[in-house]
């Protein structure tokens, strides 16, 4: 039976992808990779798995107004009932793409029919195989477009067309869209977090929609010894769902910046990620 476990984190750059590249080369064989972070994906970056990929999948999630200039009449109702303020009037209608949100109001109102609603591509989804011998995808939401948890939605319906045990997906930070649509269906999540007040404070707001999935969950601590009385404070109030500790390693920033993974880099932070891994309790049940 396959599983899925989902990594995510309330606060941006507290290293849930880099702990996540991590745990996909450690599960290996048995799993799929999948970025959902479709806004700013990196997954394959800390993988070190940036070109060549085998196939591009176009995704439309979106819808985007066109108007038949010769039916209308110039009456103006659909920029007077645009809530996004996507269409200016002056002789004829003018719709702004960036700020259309597809919702069909307009098409809708106008009393000529000179409205339709087209699909648009607002993303693609990227797929390879990886050196690793797993399979990785990784969605893109393009530049000026919406609709990233629709996006993640088809994202993780293309990942479970394949063949796999288990299903690690890298989620986006925060509380959003994309984070609501990479949890739906997971069967654990890793949240990881960094010991600051804003990085608690966030972690807090995540596990509000972990426990609203009724998801079972586990917390990491990066770099904890930066703030180490902070670090004991998450430590003690996660309890028996604490997973472990990563420290804080400035060998990591040269590691990226080489393109290298973290995993096989020789860092010290090497045998505190392994517990982590080896703390997981789904990781026999797979």
């Amino acid at each position: 039976m396959s599983m899925k476990i989902a990594i995510a984190s309330g606060k941006g750059g507290v290293g849930k992808s880099m702990l996540c590249s991590c745990l996909c080369m450690l599960f290996s064989k048995k799993i799929v990779a999948v970025d959902c972070d479709v806004d700013a994906p990196n997954l394959a970056v800390w993988l070190s798995e940036t070109g060549n990929w085998g196939k591009k999948i176009p995704v439309s999630t979106s819808l985007r107004s066109v108007f038949d200039l010769k039916k209308c009449n110039s009456c103006g109702l659909c920029a007077q009932n645009c809530r996004f303020g996507a269409i200016t009037m002056k002789e004829k209608p003018k719709l702004n793409p960036f700020l259309c949100e597809g919702c069909s109001a307009c098409k809708v109102i106008c009393p000529q029919g000179a409205i339709r609603m087209k699909k648009v591509q607002n993303g693609e989804i990227r797929v390879k195989k990886t050196k690793y011998g797993f399979s990785l995808l990784s969605g893109h939401l393009f530049p000026g477009e919406t609709g990233s948890g629709k996006i993640v939605s088809e994202i993780k319906e293309e990942a479970s067309k394949l063949s796999y045990d288990l299903m690690l997906i890298d989620s986006a930070p925060g509380t959003g869209c994309p984070v609501i649509a990479s949890l739906q269906g997971v069967d654990f999540v890793v949240l990881v977090t960094e010991p600051t007040l804003s990085g608690f404070s966030d972690l807090k707001r995540v596990l509000e929609t972990v426990n609203h999935f009724n998801i079972p969950y586990g917390v990491v601590v990066n770099k904890w010894d930066i703030y180490k009385e902070k670090s004991k404070e998450i430590e003690k109030w996660a309890g028996d769902r604490f997973l472990g500790k990563i420290s804080y390693d400035k060998g990591v920033f040269k590691t990226i910046s080489e393109l290298k993974p973290v995993l096989g880099s020789g860092l010290k932070i090497e045998k505190e990620i392994r517990q982590v891994f080896d703390n997981l309790p789904l990781k026999l049940s797979i």
